[in-house]
């Protein structure tokens, strides 16, 4: 048995469906690299926060569009890379779209990020902003949508699938923000059951057999799983 933490919130790497359990591209990918390992995989959905610290404990590994780090380097031995992620993107509401012109734009604004991500560590580095850090993205989608923060700081394929499936939303991004980044599954340090290895020869032939192309576009098409979270109208 192979159990793998992810955070399903982060769509279309991962979400919850329809019948309560974590699904996703992640959750694909993560089942058929047990499959390739012959063995079954149990996926645990848990808080971003506490997943690099459950590895070794709570689970063998962590699966959540996850980036490396030198902080996360310091916990955790970290797979080949399975995708390359586009740079961060800001939400914001669409009424309010025009005020973004520039990075700069955001100076002095309410911005949430999600804890202990690397966004929150860019929403923090922006001159005079008020960071709003919560543990689910969802939260501070709603968060965004009742006007209780300005924008939020999210992966950009996970603001992109936000901004497909909410007309109110309006997902963009900046210089600043950087450039792409390669995400990975992250094991324990020193990776004491060997299996770095195996996921690595995993992912290479999944790469090989277009298999991982094959479940990112099967998770994008299923972006209609998401739930739609728009600010009531007035009565």
């Amino acid at each position: 048995m192979l159990t793998a933490g992810t955070n399903a919130e982060f769509p279309p790497f991962e979400y919850v469906g329809d019948d309560g359990e974590a699904d996703g591209f992640d959750i694909a990918l993560i089942k058929a690299i047990g499959e390739k390992l012959g063995v079954d995989v149990q996926v645990d959905n848990m808080e971003f926060a506490s997943l690099v610290s459950s590895i070794g404990n709570k689970i063998d590994v962590a699966i959540a569009g996850m980036t490396i780090t030198d902080e996360r380097k310091e916990a955790a031995d970290f797979s080949d890379p399975y995708l390359t992620e586009p740079a961060p993107h800001f939400l914001v509401k669409k009424e309010n779209a025009d005020q973004y012109k520039s990075y700069a734009d955001f100076e002095g604004k309410t911005i949430g990020a999600q804890t202990a991500t690397t966004k929150l560590k860019m929403v923090e580095a922006i001159p005079n902003v008020s960071a709003v850090s919560l543990q689910s993205v969802l939260d501070l989608i709603k968060e965004l949508s009742y006007g209780k923060v300005d924008a939020i700081l999210v992966d950009g394929s996970v603001a992109q699938q936000y901004q497909a499936t909410n007309d109110d939303l309006v997902a963009m991004t900046f210089d600043e923000l950087g450039s792409s980044a390669e995400v990975c599954v992250a094991v324990a340090k020193g990776d004491p059951k060997g299996l770095l290895p195996k996921i690595n020869e995993a992912i290479a032939k999944m790469t090989e057999e277009n298999k991982i192309e094959e479940f990112k576009a099967n998770a994008e098409a299923l972006a209609d799983v998401m739930q739609e979270v728009s600010a009531p109208e007035e009565e």
